[in-house]
């Protein structure tokens, strides 16, 4: 009995291959993923820089393939981001993180996890900064921090807003 499932399965895998239905829905999922990634962007591609007037899109902090989203299932999404920072010793980096965070868990629209890292080999200290942005706790300590959080309003806030 269990060989005859197996051949009904493997045909059933093999006609949907051969029909293209199975890669129609890899295809899909992979549209999925892609859409879903451009929507992230469009979220933090507006995001300032707690420095400068511009955004973090105006200087390549972040880009579009700095996105990644993978289908975790149940409508829920991960999302992993790889930001560069302007220069290898940047002291607002965990800022911009904190930045990427908030605007991030305020605007998307779907169910997610989030990851947050700075770009291999873009900063000095990137590898202590990670353990910071992806840590809640701190996260949520330094936004109980009024001046922090002022800053972090002025860099989230679209101008329009």
């Amino acid at each position: 009995m269990e060989t005859l499932l197996h051949l009904v399965s493997l045909t059933a895998s093999k006609l949907l291959h051969f029909s293209g239905l199975s890669d129609d829905r890899k295809a899909l999922k992979t549209t999925k993923m892609e859409e879903k990634a451009l929507e992230v962007y469009d979220v933090i591609r507006s995001i300032r820089d707690p420095e400068k007037p511009n955004t973090l899109e105006e200087l390549d902090v972040v880009t579009e393939s700095c996105v990644e989203v993978r289908d975790l299932g149940d409508e829920e999404f991960l999302i992993i981001i790889k930001f560069s920072p302007t220069v290898p010793h940047c002291s607002l980096a965990t800022l911009i993180g904190l930045c990427l965070q908030v605007k991030l868990e305020r605007c998307l629209p779907f169910k997610h996890k989030l990851e947050i890292y700075i770009s291999e080999g873009t900063h000095s200290t990137e590898e202590d900064i990670n353990k910071q942005i992806n840590d809640k706790e701190r996260v949520a300590a330094a936004m109980e921090n009024p001046n922090l959080r002022e800053i972090v309003e002025q860099c989230v806030t679209e101008p329009d807003d």
